[in-house]
């Protein structure tokens, strides 16, 4: 009968420390997926703060632009946040004569308010969008609407960065030719409305590209 109970014993340890061991398997491995967890809805907690702190300098940018730019006219200029982004549109109207890429004074002036407020918001990403109607053009000058629409941007950008000094790494141009419309082109009114060049601001996404990254 001792024998019998010393072996009972011994079994009764043995699955003891099995036990045991398993016990602290589990709670090892549930120590970590907490950690895990904890670090997770920090990195979440970190990025929403980025993010709103994005918007509320896109929100800010918006309505300083809208203050500076109040002299010109809607049909030239207007200002609004789309896709977490202020985009500034131009109307042709305002920038260009017919068939011409050189800015006309009115429009650089509007660029020199533009650069005015870029130049203290130096977070702010630039990029100048030329478009143009669906009527085809082809000139001496310019072979056609993609031609136009690109040698337009690129206009604007010099005006911007060798005129009022914006710095070139945060400037992008682009021609978008008639592809994007803001209107219908069947009208006037509508194509004189998608006779545009839009200067698109972002907040600088280093910060949010850095916590993913890091995760």
């Amino acid at each position: 009968l001792n024998a019998k109970y010393k072996s009972l014993i011994d079994v009764n340890m043995s699955q003891t420390d099995q036990y045991n061991k398993s016990l602290k398997e589990k709670s090892d491995e549930l120590n970590k997926k907490e950690k895990l967890l904890a670090e997770r809805e920090k990195a979440l907690k970190e990025l929403q703060q980025t993010i709103a702190r994005k918007d509320s300098i896109t929100n800010r940018l918006n309505e300083i632009l809208r203050n500076a730019l109040l002299g010109f006219n809607s049909d030239e200029l207007s200002v609004e946040i789309k896709n977490g982004k202020v985009y500034v549109s131009m109307s042709d109207k305002l920038l260009f004569k017919s068939g011409s890429a050189a800015v006309e004074s009115k429009g650089i002036e509007a660029l020199k308010v533009l650069a005015d407020v870029l130049n203290k918001n130096t977070d702010i990403d630039i990029l100048v969008e030329g478009h143009t109607d669906n009527i085809p053009i082809k000139t001496a000058l310019f072979k056609d609407n993609w031609d136009l629409s690109v040698i337009r941007a690129t206009s604007i950008t010099r005006t911007l960065t060798d005129d009022y000094k914006v710095a070139t790494t945060r400037v992008t141009a682009s021609g978008k030719g008639d592809v994007f419309p803001k209107a219908d082109n069947a009208t006037p009114e509508g194509r004189a409305k998608n006779r545009r060049t839009e200067i698109i601001l972002s907040p600088k996404l280093d910060e949010i590209m850095n916590l993913l990254n890091s995760k």
